[in-house]
């Protein structure tokens, strides 16, 4: 009785194996230039960040750097609160909330509670860069001008920020923009 299988000879091995061979060597060729597609190391680190706000006391600001830009923050007193909540959306040249945490920032309303956290209104965050031609506005230290409305001067071309943030007067065209912001803890919060 004869059997039509083949039994594996020496040829069939090396076939398998220089297909393996080559496959292998295909992959580590590629592999350097997949690899190089990845962000390094530091624009990793930059993605987020984690600050602690337990140093900070009421009324104070404090500036963390967060992908290469200033992010202020600020522990508002009740007043400066008083004051964002007292604006009416019609004097606002800016009416959108430019808020990244809302579900619809592109149409949300400049309200005090727009721009700031649900929970925690106290806190003021908000990237420190003015949107009219990228300077870095004062109002973080007690000695710096704040401006007309209390919050935000940019010395460059003369914007004036509210205590939420919102342009009030100036060439810049909207709002402070709103980082996404984690409260990790009542004292801790994740940027980015």
């Amino acid at each position: 009785m004869a059997s039509d299988t083949k039994d594996p000879n020496r040829r069939d091995f090396l076939v398998v194996a220089g297909n393996t061979f080559a496959a292998i060597g295909a992959a580590s060729l590629i592999w350097p230039f997949i690899a190089q597609m990845n962000p390094d190391a530091g624009a990793l680190a930059l993605s987020s960040i984690e600050v602690d706000l337990s140093p900070i006391k009421e009324g104070q600001a404090i500036t963390a750097m967060w992908r290469g830009k200033p992010v202020f923050i600020r522990y508002r007193t009740a007043e400066e609160i008083e004051a964002a909540k007292k604006v009416a959306l019609d004097d606002l040249a800016d009416p959108i909330a430019r808020n990244e945490n809302l579900k619809d920032p592109a149409s949300a309303p400049a309200t005090d509670q727009n721009r700031t956290i649900e929970g925690h209104e106290k806190w003021l965050i908000l990237i420190g860069i003015c949107t009219h031609l990228g300077c870095i506005p004062e109002g973080q230290k007690i000695s710096d001008a704040r401006g007309d409305f209390g919050g935000y001067f940019c010395p460059c071309h003369g914007s004036h920020y509210d205590t939420a943030g919102r342009i009030r007067k100036g060439p810049a065209p909207r709002n402070l923009d709103v980082p996404v912001i984690t409260f990790i803890t009542d004292t801790k919060i994740k940027i980015g």
